[in-house]
């Protein structure tokens, strides 16, 4: 009788936590336009010191692991800062041109792409002659609604990876920030923890390393498996003779972030670029298939190794945040929705005094 009383007593407080956290986003969302100028100078200002922590939170375990081999810290530093900024400044240096003349070779293309898109949906029309005008009317306006989403897209596409590589600053500043979070990071780790309480000292410890050992888990295996994604598309999309093979395995990669859905979102560029260039119903079958793989490899043997159950949370409450964090702010809600999901669920068991937690 206690244990489903404690039971209930839980999810009535999810239920509340979850309601209260909706309001919140809720009224965020609404008075954004109240405040944009703000968070977009915050934001400008803060990207540096955010990348840079997200990297130093990445490469510590590792620094930690060398230090227990008694490796000189230093040294250890000094290392795994080399090994992982060549590493990407190699990758950058090889990737990025070709990403570049992709995205703007596909821009330059696009309106070959819409006549053969345009020619499928005339075939369409006529295969949908019996249905009433209105009907056709309406399918003009989603297709037109598309095209030119799909035009923006790709403008803002080959703009934002201009600019972002154009911020030459930000660029140069993160590696000198990331050094010193990981040379300083007891000392910063004293330095805020002389401005919590000392009767909260304890319980703050207890949630933070809580949330490490969820969600530290979570983002480094899902780094692991998204980089196996994208070499394994890469590799399959480059076998079948498919253009634009590393942009769409990058998309891939990216996208395999998401939960449930980001297979799906990743597959669609893949099936329409092997339509369009192509018209081939055979290369789409084998661009589908080659997903399929990927996925049965990904979701059956990586994901369960190397993720694992860091995020232990049902299905159903994952769903419902990326449903939720796509309506409120896009696919950066879609990627961000399972990690606040974590943080909140560590935050709510840690922090309220369940009857069973006592």
């Amino acid at each position: 009788m206690v244990i489903h009383q404690d039971r209930r007593y839980r999810y009535l407080i999810w239920i509340i936590f979850g309601i209260l956290t909706f309001l919140f986003i809720y009224l965020l969302v609404k008075t954004y336009p109240f405040y944009s100028e703000i968070f977009s100078f915050l934001w400008r200002l803060l990207i540096p010191f955010i990348i840079a922590s997200l990297i130093a939170y990445l490469l510590y375990p590792v620094i930690e692991k060398l230090d227990h081999y008694n490796i000189h810290r230093g040294i250890a530093i000094l290392f795994i800062y080399i090994l992982f900024f060549g590493g990407v400044g190699f990758l950058i240096y090889r990737i990025y041109p070709q990403v570049i003349h992709q995205v703007r070779d596909l821009t330059n293309n696009f309106p070959l792409f819409m006549d053969m898109y345009r020619n499928s949906i005339q075939q369409v029309y006529n295969f949908t002659s019996f249905l009433p005008e209105n009907v056709h009317d309406k399918m003009d306006d989603i297709i037109l609604g598309i095209e030119n989403s799909l035009d923006i897209l790709l403008s803002k596409l080959i703009s934002g990876f201009t600019r972002i590589f154009d911020m030459v600053i930000v660029i140069t500043v993160i590696p000198v920030l990331v050094f010193y979070f990981l040379k300083d990071y007891d000392k910063m780790k004293n330095f805020v923890k002389g401005f919590i309480p000392h009767k909260f000292v304890g319980k703050t410890s207890e949630v933070i390393h809580a949330i490490d050992d969820s969600l530290g888990k979570y983002i480094r295996g899902q780094l692991i498996v998204c980089l196996f994604v994208s070499i394994t598309s890469m590799l399959i999309f480059k076998l079948l003779d498919l253009e634009y093979a590393l942009l769409l395995a990058i998309v891939m990669g990216i996208t395999n972030i998401i939960p449930y859905f980001g297979p799906i979102l990743g597959a669609i560029p893949a099936v329409i670029i092997a339509y369009t260039t192509t018209g081939q119903i055979k290369l789409i079958f084998f661009v589908l298939i080659g997903i399929l793989v990927i996925q049965i490899i990904e979701g059956n043997l990586l994901s369960p190794y190397i993720v694992g159950k860091s995020v232990a949370i049902h299905p159903v409450a994952i769903i419902f945040a990326l449903l939720l964090g796509g309506e409120l702010f896009g696919v950066i809600g879609l990627i961000f929705a399972v990690p606040l999901l974590t943080i909140g669920k560590v935050i709510v068991n840690h922090v309220i005094a369940f009857p069973g937690n006592r």
